[in-house]
């Protein structure tokens, strides 16, 4: 995990998770899944609807349904300072 991922988590962010279910370009009876992770903001997950309204605007398979769900990781009342490590084997 970077730096930059730890900060985001301490800011509030999560990991948000999509199934973007949706119709093929050529053949709009079959139905096909792309996954999508990022760190986002719950409720209002600004970043999976720019991503909606990317999908939208600039490509061209219709979209059927979205499934997500959202984790956060850590919250800034779980941050600890750890001063030393020890390794087994």
């Amino acid at each position: 995990m970077s730096h930059l991922e730890t900060e985001m988590m301490l800011k509030g962010y999560g990991l948000t998770t999509a199934e973007f279910f949706y119709h093929m370009p050529d053949y709009t009876h079959v139905l096909n899944s792309f996954i999508w992770q990022e760190y986002d903001l719950a409720p209002d997950h600004p970043r999976l609807f720019q991503f909606i309204e990317f999908w939208q605007e600039k490509l061209d398979g219709p979209l059927h349904s979205v499934q997500f769900t959202h984790r956060r990781m850590l919250a800034s009342g779980e941050w600890r300072n750890v001063k030393g490590e020890f390794t087994l084997h």
